[in-house]
């Protein structure tokens, strides 16, 4: 009788948990992630609450219908498919955009003409007047 050497495959229960973790980080627990995934994927009821719940995972179409809506469950998916430089890739137009959020931010308070604080951390509570 001949080993099995050199395949390895996620385990079911690892699956099901790690996709039940991202939809659940995406929409919630609630009834309406059930019903917006129901409509996404046109499964069951029941059947969507053991995703949710990770006890199941999500096969074939429905996992197509799945990440074809859910950036988390893309994500999830490709991490499990050791492609994590594609979830770098996928994800660096959304950080450059909060980026880019973040400095008109920046600017839009620098303009105010609200100077900036020169005191550090540490001086801030000094209220005795002495440094």
């Amino acid at each position: 009788m001949f080993t099995k050497t050199g395949n390895s495959f996620l385990a079911p229960e690892h699956y099901a948990a790690r996709i039940g973790t991202a939809l659940r980080n995406e929409l919630g627990s609630t009834h309406q992630a059930t019903k917006t995934l129901m409509r996404w994927t046109n499964a069951n009821e029941r059947t969507v609450k053991n995703w949710l719940a990770g006890s199941s995972g999500p096969r074939g179409e429905h996992l197509v219908a799945l990440v074809r809506h859910s950036d988390a469950a893309l994500a999830a998916f490709l991490l499990m498919a050791d492609r994590k430089h594609v979830v770098t890739t996928i994800e660096l137009p959304i950080l450059r955009q909060r980026l880019q959020s973040a400095l008109e931010g920046i600017d839009a308070y620098l303009g105010q003409g609200v100077p900036p604080r020169s005191e550090s951390p540490s001086q801030q509570g000094d209220t005795s007047g002495e440094r």
